[in-house]
């Protein structure tokens, strides 16, 4: 609460800061459609999502990268020395070998591998037998599991899934796109308010003050008494006050309209800006609701997150499946040589080979936890399903909620303006019988704040309309179309 004797410190305060404001240039107009543009580029949440994008799209790198071929180089020395013998015997060897291995989408993995090996042994201080031997093998490997991960569809499980997840990631960034242009025109509108109730209330301050002269002189012609200057007082001090908080939530206000559109500039006010007074449409719950069943990214992206967790089950199920694998092997080696480019050569006579051909089979035992991964996934999906029902739910309810608020915000300005001619007409009938001397000024003062109060009511009558216009075209998604907003796939 102020007290009198800080009243003329406060509003010689308010006087100066409102000079100021008046010498500084005013800013540009700013309309709705450019804040829209400002917090698509700017906005912190939209920027924080597009990473979210960038990293589902290297999921997909990721899951397909499982497929690129791998390159293994190896090499190694070993040496024995045996004392026991007579003479004593010592070897060495190193071996070296390379090999490619190439994942296949049945699931099978294709391997080329060479290797190139050389020996030496001899008798201790005799001269070597071979000094030194090279040997050399070129071998072909193909090992393809007949249940456990066999298919195409169980291999490409993984690249779909996070295929899918780029249509998730998308999809959110569409919600959060909606719901930052709908957090932007509720700033927007809400500034629109808050200005505009300061213009009341500096409209009713200047009123204040007026009676105040008036009084004054009636005083001064001896027909009001000190009292009734003293309550015009009052009447100037609370509408100085009323001003005052709505200046500073106009500030507020302010910041949190460029909070939304910018980052870290709030050194420059927002322009000039009004509410929208177009035709209010006709709305509909049908429409509205079918609008939003088929548009609504939170409800695409959980039905997205659906096929995801099938995709879970399909592989959580072939994981029941015992392991059988079937391997084949061809391999060609050369003779001894005393060269490693004859080792090499050699290889490819065809004097030398080896095949294999084996089965392997391998399970847990009992399949427990393969069952009990397999019983999870099913829960996901039924969890994520009866989630889409809820969500669908809630859409609807929301929708029936925008649509029956649009209806009756739009009553409700038609009232609120009516109410506010009333009141006009009641401070005028009020402010004349005073100066007639047939009611009292304390009648007039609350004339005046009822008439206060009519206005401010219909100003947020109009703000909370266009508020729920916006909540609806939240939910249908047109505000993408009205704002010239356009979305990559």
């Amino acid at each position: 609460m102020i007290r009198p004797s800080a009243l003329p410190v406060v509003f010689a305060l308010f006087a100066a800061s409102a000079a100021f404001a008046q010498e500084r240039p005013a800013p540009p107009p700013l309309p709705l459609q450019e804040c829209v543009d400002r917090a698509l580029n700017k906005n912190f949440d939209l920027k924080i999502q597009r990473f979210s994008i960038q990293s589902a799209r290297d999921d997909v790198i990721v899951a397909d990268a499982g497929y690129d071929p791998t390159l293994a180089l190896s090499a190694g020395m070993a040496g024995s020395k045996n004392a026991n013998a007579s003479p004593t015997q010592t070897s060495a060897q190193t071996s070296s070998r390379f090999s490619v291995v190439q994942p296949v989408i049945t699931g099978a993995s294709l391997t080329v591998g060479t290797s190139l090996d050389r020996s030496r042994e001899k008798p201790y201080s005799a001269p070597p037998l071979y000094n030194p031997v090279y040997n050399s093998d070129v071998t072909f490997t193909v090992t393809q599991p007949l249940l456990k991960g066999a298919g195409i569809t169980i291999n490409r499980a993984a690249i779909n899934r996070a295929k899918l997840g780029i249509t998730r990631a998308n999809l959110d960034f569409k919600n959060v796109v909606l719901t930052v242009v709908r957090e932007v025109e509720g700033a927007y509108y809400n500034l629109a308010f808050a200005r505009e109730q300061r213009d009341v209330y500096r409209f009713s301050l200047g009123v204040a003050q007026k009676l105040l002269e008036e009084n004054k002189a009636r005083r001064t012609a001896g027909v009001a008494t000190e009292l009734d200057v003293l309550q015009a007082e009052v009447g100037v001090a609370n509408a100085r006050r009323n001003l005052l908080l709505a200046d500073q939530t106009v500030r507020n206000s302010e910041d949190a309209l460029l909070q939304l559109i910018g980052q870290f500039e709030f050194s420059t006010a927002p322009g000039a800006i009004q509410l929208v007074e177009e035709p209010v449409p006709d709305v509909s719950f049908d429409h509205s609701y079918a609008l939003a069943l088929a548009n609504e990214p939170a409800y695409a992206s959980g039905k997205t997150l659906v096929e995801q967790l099938k995709l879970d089950v399909l592989t959580a199920k072939n994981n029941r499946l015992p392991s059988i694998d079937l391997s084949g092997a061809l391999g060609y080696n050369s003779k001894d040589s005393t060269t490693a480019s004859g080792a090499l050569g050699n290889a490819w006579s065809g004097d030398g080979y080896n095949w294999e051909v084996d089965l392997t089979l391998s399970f847990p035992w009992g399949l427990r936890a393969e069952n009990a991964r397999y019983r999870q996934s099913l829960a996901s999906v039924g969890q994520q399903e009866t989630s889409l029902r809820q969500l669908d739910q809630n859409i609807l309810v929301q929708v029936r909620a925008a649509v029956l608020a649009v209806a009756t915000n739009r009553e409700s300005v038609s009232i609120s303006a009516l109410a506010t001619r009333l009141s006009e007409k009641q401070f005028e009938s009020e402010k004349a019988r005073y100066e007639a001397g047939l009611s009292t000024f304390r009648f007039v003062q609350q004339s005046q704040a009822d008439l206060d109060t009519a206005r401010v009511n219909e100003l947020q009558a109009r703000v909370n309309l266009r508020l729920s216009l916006a909540d609806l075209a939240r939910l249908e998604t047109s505000s993408l179309e009205r704002y010239k907003i356009t979305l990559a796939e």
